[in-house]
C-alpha cells in the first residue's frame, strides 16, 4: 500500500504542529489558537513544518486536524504515520571508472 506524501505531509499532527504525546485538552488549545491566528492573518500561522518540506496550514486543515484527533481509532492511525522516518533523496550514482578518467582527461 503507498500512501501519496501529501497525505502523510497533512498529518493532523503536523498540521497542528504538536505530537502524539499532546492530551486532548492540548489539542484542543493548539488548535483554537491556531484558529484564531489565522483568523486575524499572522504569518506565523500560515504555514507548518513537515519531514517532506513546509505546507500552508488553512483555517478548514486545523479543524479537520482536531476533527480527526477527536476519534480514537483514527487519533491512533494520525500517530502511527507520525512516526516515519522523512523518505531519504535516492543515493547518488558512483561515477564509473571510464566517466573518471575522461575527465582527468587520460585516455
Amino acid at each position: 500500500m503507498t500512501v501519496p506524501l501529501e497525505d502523510l505531509a497533512s498529518n493532523p499532527f503536523f498540521v497542528l504542529g504538536l505530537t502524539p504525546a499532546a492530551s486532548p485538552l492540548e489539542l484542543e488549545r493548539q488548535g483554537q489558537k491556531l484558529l484564531a491566528m489565522l483568523q486575524v492573518g499572522l504569518e506565523a500561522a500560515t504555514s507548518y513544518p513537515t519531514p517532506f518540506g513546509d505546507h500552508p496550514r488553512t483555517a478548514e486543515a486545523v479543524r479537520q486536524a482536531l476533527a480527526t484527533l477527536r476519534d480514537p481509532a483514527r487519533r491512533h492511525e494520525a500517530e502511527v504515520w507520525f512516526d516515519l522516518p522523512a523518505p531519504s533523496p535516492p543515493p547518488r550514482q558512483a561515477p564509473r571508472w571510464t566517466d573518471l578518467r575522461e575527465r582527468l582527461g587520460w585516455r
